[in-house]
């Protein structure tokens, strides 16, 4: 697996996590936060619990499974990212057109709100 790609995976698992942490175990949970967001290696989660790397390597990649199951069904992050691009677009077309300056502040201050519920 390329850099890039690499990077890329971890973006989204990270993402994922975010939305669906409180749906996985607790190991599941530190286990991913070891390997993604601290940057531990298997070796040294393994050496943190006593298990062998295989052990952390499994649990990894069950957890890694279980996030793209719920994200499946659920969607959170898709929905997020299209609300994301939908409020880009229509901050992109308030800035363009030719509305008064009392509308383009009272659009602003929406998609604001929206951009706060995220």
């Amino acid at each position: 697996m390329s850099q890039e790609n690499r990077l890329e995976k971890t973006n989204r698992i990270n993402l994922l996590f975010d939305f669906y942490e409180q749906l996985l175990t607790e190991k599941q949970q530190t286990f991913l936060k070891y390997y993604f967001h601290d940057d531990f290696s298997l070796g040294e989660i393994a050496a943190e619990f006593d298990i062998s790397r295989q052990a952390v390597y499994e649990h990894i990649k069950r957890a890694e499974q279980v996030l793209d199951m719920y994200e499946e069904k659920l969607g959170l992050l898709q929905k997020h990212e299209q609300r994301s691009q939908e409020l880009e677009r229509l901050q992109i077309i308030t800035e363009s057109s030719g509305m008064s300056e009392s509308d383009k502040t009272r659009i602003y201050q929406i998609i604001n709100q929206l951009q706060q519920l995220e």
